[in-house]
């Protein structure tokens, strides 16, 4: 008998669309395809080179194994049209017997950094509608919005800033919302759909006003992260401002979204690099006390020449090897004497002895 382990992964689409043929007869159009991204094959146990049948004893029986995923592989993903799947299945071969097969699926999750200069961008637009009814000009409702950046996270919250001017005749309602975009590609036709993965509604914005949105919260709920790199199935998000005029279509303004896995670093895009790197220890701030003590004494600070040489910023051996990480930058800790402490009561008070000098002299 032999034991045989497959590993599988691969992106999958397909749907049917009706098409007319003529005012009596239509006919179905069928779209698939199929892109593999992993193929692994492995023999765990292997028959006798003497053709003799290898004999397992009564009872379990384990053969590890192991094996490298390629560095680009697209997101685990389930949609109305297509997946994205890995999965390992075992086939064990008995002689004069039928093949037992086993199967087990994982998961695969691509990772997507959003300390990235791209992805930390703004993200900003404008948009105008005029309100018409009847042919008549009813007036113009406008927003500008704008996030902080491009890249998020499940679980963070998006601060919206918006201004909405209603200069119409009649109230208007305007509202946020985070859109999920699946596409499905195949024979160089696309099959889109699109769904509303979280929303707020604000308050109704009266004819002739204005409405300032500053940093609405619009939280992100535990989604899956944006596939971009597959050809043939593509998952996108975008913030949405829209405005519902009566009467008239919504005014809508889109942004670019992407759903990232790396949260954003503490310290901004400039340290992200080093965020894999090293660590940094943010406890000391909780024992800062709400009243700041008296500054010491200038004897307790500097008494001695050895006192003073400890002053000196460190050498670069002394650093080891902290200054080697990439844009990591050493934050030199600059240390003044302070002034003698300022005292009303002259501490050397001048002797009786001496005459005091004439001012008009």
């Amino acid at each position: 008998g032999a034991l045989r382990l497959r590993a599988m992964g691969a992106a999958r689409v397909h749907w049917t669309e009706s098409r007319s043929a003529g005012s009596s007869t239509a006919y179905t159009q069928s779209y698939s395809d199929q892109v593999e991204f992993l193929s692994h094959r492995d023999t765990l146990m292997a028959p006798p080179d003497n053709g003799e049948a290898t004999v397992l004893q009564a009872g379990r029986h384990e053969f590890p194994f192991t094996f490298q995923l390629p560095e680009t592989l697209a997101t685990s993903f389930e949609g109305k049209h297509g997946s994205v799947r890995y999965w390992v299945k075992a086939k064990l071969h008995r002689p004069w017997s039928t093949v037992k097969k086993a199967k087990k699926e994982f998961t695969v999750i691509e990772p997507i950094d959003i300390n990235t200069p791209a992805l930390l961008a703004p993200q900003a637009g404008a948009k105008e509608k005029l309100a018409r009814a009847w042919y008549c000009n009813r007036g113009q409702v406008s927003v500008t919005a704008k996030i902080d950046r491009k890249g998020y996270t499940p679980g963070e919250v998006i601060p919206i800033f918006a201004e909405i001017d209603n200069c119409t005749s009649r109230a208007v309602v305007p509202k946020a919302a985070i859109i999920q975009t699946q596409t499905f590609i195949a024979r160089g036709t696309k099959k889109q759909k699109k769904s509303v993965v979280t929303s707020i509604t604000g308050d109704p914005i009266p004819a002739g006003k204005r409405e300032v949105w500053h940093g609405r919260a619009l939280k992100i709920p535990p989604v899956g992260p944006s596939i971009l790199q597959c050809r043939i199935i593509q998952v996108e998000y975008s913030l949405k401002v829209c405005v519902d005029i009566p009467g008239t279509s919504k005014l809508l303004l889109e942004l670019p979204l992407v759903i990232g896995t790396i949260p954003l670093h503490p310290f901004g895009s400039r340290t992200s690099s080093v965020s894999s790197q090293y660590s940094v220890n943010l406890d000391w701030l909780s024992t800062i006390p709400e009243q700041l003590e008296a500054p010491p004494e200038y004897s307790a600070v500097v008494s001695s020449p050895e006192a003073e040489q400890s002053l000196a910023p460190p050498c670069r051996s002394e650093l080891g090897d902290i200054l080697e990480g990439p844009f990591f930058a050493y934050i030199q800790e600059f240390r003044f004497r302070p002034p003698p402490l300022y005292s009303e009561v002259d501490p050397n008070p001048a002797s009786d002895n001496i005459r005091p000098r004439c001012m008009t002299c």
